[in-house]
């Protein structure tokens, strides 16, 4: 589960056959561990149906749970 939490916190937001590719993991693991982290609210996720040239892909859009990102250095508009 820590590698899963760490490749979140280092990538964003990302489905779970990302993960699964990115950590080496097989799909239905990555789901259970995924579903064991929601559960504890580590993590928020939501099921996603997207389109890629036609082809149907359903899957989980997840993210670390109340993580918000350090904001980039440099000058913000409006400042």
């Amino acid at each position: 589960m820590n590698e899963i939490m760490q490749y979140l916190k280092k990538n964003g937001q990302r489905l779970d056959s990302e993960i699964a590719a990115a950590t080496g993991m097989t799909l239905i693991k990555v789901r259970g561990l995924l579903a064991d982290l929601s559960a504890q609210g580590e993590i928020s996720k939501c099921s996603v149906v997207r389109f890629d040239q036609g082809k149907k892909i359903e899957g989980m859009l997840c993210r670390v749970a109340g993580y918000i990102p350090p904001k980039s250095p440099g000058r913000k508009p409006g400042s």
